[in-house]
């Protein structure tokens, strides 16, 4: 049977997990895997240490972005400049 999608598999004492399927497309990829490590990691993850290290490498981590457009496109604008893309502002593009 030819299915698409992908599934997350763990133990239930979060000591392995598998990320199984079709390879998650990159807009998906980061949530499934903080989800797994929050998962596997319970008491790690909810340290301020952790919290904090997640929070450096996705800056919008623990925000709901659908409820905060400024935020959203603070972001866009952040990641163009850092991968050296046109912004919509350079482009005259109100979003």
């Amino acid at each position: 049977m030819l299915e698409f999608g992908t599934e997350v598999v763990t133990a239930a004492d979060g000591s392995i997990a598998a990320l199984l399927g079709a390879s998650p497309g990159a807009s998906t990829a980061v949530s499934i895997m903080l989800n797994l490590v929050q998962q596997c990691f319970p008491r790690q993850s909810a340290t301020p240490e952790w919290q904090a290290k997640f929070r450096e490498l996705v800056p919008t981590f623990g925000h709901q972005l659908a409820d905060e457009p400024e935020l959203v496109n603070q972001t866009r604008t952040r990641t163009s400049t850092i991968l050296g893309l046109v912004t919509p502002q350079q482009l005259g593009i109100e979003v």
